[in-house]
């Protein structure tokens, strides 16, 4: 069977965030990034969607199993993010502006790590009901 389809798995998390260029001064900050430079941070309620691609296993009928597929995203993402302030209590951010963009990268590398080559990943990021991101595109 050559057949792909493609599993999704929705996950929660809440974390705060500041987005601030440590280069630009504060009027520079303020103008490009407005509320979300709030200095002392504010937050969101991420709605996180993993996509796997692949084909479905001739024995199990699967794509991927979606207990170790939510068991990947809470050990290593929600575990990592939920209820941390993004700049100052993950190593992953400590350097890089926490945008919903560079969220979504940082988090596919974190899966992309654990799940097989075999399989392609996609995340879909929520910053708001809005304001979504996908990577890659």
């Amino acid at each position: 069977m050559n057949n792909k389809v493609a599993v999704y798995r929705k996950e929660h998390f809440n974390a705060a965030h500041r987005l601030n260029n440590p280069l630009w001064d504060e009027a520079t900050n303020t103008k490009v990034f407005g509320k979300c430079n709030n200095p002392h941070f504010h937050g969101h309620n991420y709605e996180l969607i993993v996509k796997v691609t692949g084909v479905p296993d001739e024995a199990t009928g699967y794509v991927y199993d979606m207990k170790l597929l939510s068991d990947l995203i809470n050990e290593n993402v929600l575990e990592r993010f939920d209820h941390k302030n993004l700049n100052e209590d993950t190593a992953e951010f400590k350097n890089l502006n926490p945008s919903a963009e560079n969220i979504a990268i940082v988090i596919y590398t974190i899966l992309r790590e654990k799940i097989d080559m075999k399989f392609d990943l996609q995340i879909r990021l929520y910053e708001t009901e809005r304001n979504f991101v996908e990577y890659p595109v």
